[in-house]
């Protein structure tokens, strides 16, 4: 045994177990892919107030997908198919029919205020109604006539007609989640049909929009059906049925809420693993939902007050330090993952599923998603990075070399102390700190002879962002 082992095995005995890795910033990857830093987060069309703006500027997000986000403008007719063209008897080829006026201002100041692109998810909000009761979720009674719909969207906002713009919008995606359960994709009598029936009538929806929309604009990428999960028997349906139309899909979606951040990477290689199956080597790959959920889904809607507490409480809670720790072990998985893209969930800006309380005070997501924004500005180099279960190591540098930056992100470990040989770095110039008492604070670090030994304050999960430079 060398005297580095001994002395790491007399280091542990005193202080507890510590993690040792190491990076090296003359090694580089690539770029950090900004693609995959995509949310639903955008401007609304009430009470929303410059602060409002700067915080969602502030993630530096890629794109913002419009899905619910009628349900985030209370009383605005925006986004969904049924409020752009609400009367499916009229003539879809006829602009007169289309009510695009307030879809067009939130997607103008989404634009131009926040600077975010536009991916457009092409039908309807969730709608929890219950099993038997639904309105905007039903399964369309003329497939047809909603795939003119769509392409009366798609020409309105990227050719300009019916008064409109030339966006050139380029993801537009086919409904969403057709796979849950009585609020996407609601037969008027559920206990008629079951899934099988159901997923049989959503294929040949999906091909009759998707062979629509592909022979009118063929530069723009359409596809979806962004499923409750990878479900590779519900897509290996799909794509049968686009197979036996003769049509190929620019991409698929599908969604992740759950705590593993490997699992997530891990449906990204069964997804290509099937779309090459079927010949679509092409088929971008599009994790258009993705959360923390510590819980199951019944235990997040339990009204009771210890419920209550355990989820929405603590270090382990739905918006708390683990769930910000995910998200940035998350989003540094995602670079060498076989996505295409990746689009944090939510949309609303407070609340469950935002990124701040009722009282404003912002959770700590916000604060790891700002942290992963600013990585994607400042420091767009990657370097190799070391991923493990419990341990994300993401070394990245500026485009001049200059500046070094290393996330360090503890995701659950237990531990309290990390070492990092780090080498071809500088010297320390900050470190910010992001735990369950810090909002990414400055910190002290040590950093001699090559190794960073990082403190955490307790065990709980914690990241550290760590910027080197030229010695001062």
């Amino acid at each position: 045994m060398n005297t580095k082992s001994i002395v790491c095995l007399l280091l542990t005995a005193l202080t507890g177990f510590a993690f040792s890795e190491s990076v090296d910033f003359s090694r580089v990857a690539g770029k950090v892919r900004h693609e995959l830093h995509s949310s639903g987060f955008g401007p609304l069309i009430c009470s929303c107030p410059p602060s409002a703006i700067a915080d969602v500027k502030a993630m530096n997000f890629l794109n913002a997908r419009t899905h619910d986000w009628a349900l985030i403008n209370p009383g605005q007719r925006v986004c969904d198919y049924f409020h752009i063209f609400p009367l499916l008897h009229l003539d879809a080829k006829d602009p007169k029919n289309y009510v695009f006026a307030p879809t067009d201002y939130l997607l103008k100041r989404t634009r131009e205020e926040t600077g975010l692109g536009i991916f457009f998810r092409l039908g309807t909000s969730i709608e929890h109604s219950g099993p038997t009761v639904h309105f905007n979720a039903r399964i369309p009674e003329d497939f047809e006539k909603v795939a003119e719909s769509f392409a009366g969207t798609v020409r309105h906002y990227n050719h300009g007609w019916a008064n409109g713009f030339q966006w050139g919008i380029q993801y537009w995606e086919l409904w969403n989640e057709p796979d849950g359960h009585n609020n996407m994709w609601c037969d008027p009598d559920p206990n008629e049909n079951g899934d099988d029936k159901r997923c049989q009538k959503f294929t040949r929806f999906f091909v009759t929009a998707l062979k629509r929309l592909k022979s009118e604009f063929p530069e723009i990428k359409v596809g979806g059906p962004a499923l409750c999960s990878m479900k590779a028997d519900y897509f290996t349906e799909l794509f049968r049925a686009c197979k036996e139309a003769g049509v190929t899909p620019d991409f698929i979606s599908w969604h992740y809420y759950g705590n593993n951040p490997d699992a997530m990477v891990a449906s990204a290689d069964k997804a290509r693993a099937l779309c090459d199956s079927f010949g679509f080597t092409q088929c971008e790959l599009i994790l258009n939902e993705w959360h923390y959920l510590g819980c199951s889904w019944k235990d997040l809607r339990d009204p009771s007050p210890a419920m209550k507490k355990r989820i929405w409480s603590g270090p382990a809670a739905h918006n708390g330090i683990d769930s910000a720790c995910f998200t940035l072990a998350s989003l540094a998985k995602f670079q060498t993952s076989k996505l295409n893209q990746a689009y944090y969930y939510g949309c609303k800006h407070d609340g469950n599923w935002g990124y701040k309380g009722a009282d404003a005070k912002k959770f700590k997501v916000w604060y790891a998603l700002k942290l992963f924004g600013e990585i994607v500005k400042e420091t767009p180099v990657l370097c190799v990075p070391s991923f493990s279960e419990k341990l994300v190591l993401f070394p990245t540098k500026s485009e001049d070399y200059k500046t070094k930056r290393l996330l360090v992100v503890d995701y659950r470990s237990g531990q309290s102390e990390i070492r990092v040989d780090v080498a071809n770095a500088g010297a320390v110039q900050s470190a910010l700190l992001l735990d369950h008492t810090h909002d990414a604070t400055p910190c002290e670090v040590k950093f001699e002879n090559g190794q960073l030994l990082l403190q955490k304050p307790d065990t709980n999960s914690a990241a550290f962002s760590i910027t080197f430079g030229e010695e001062k």
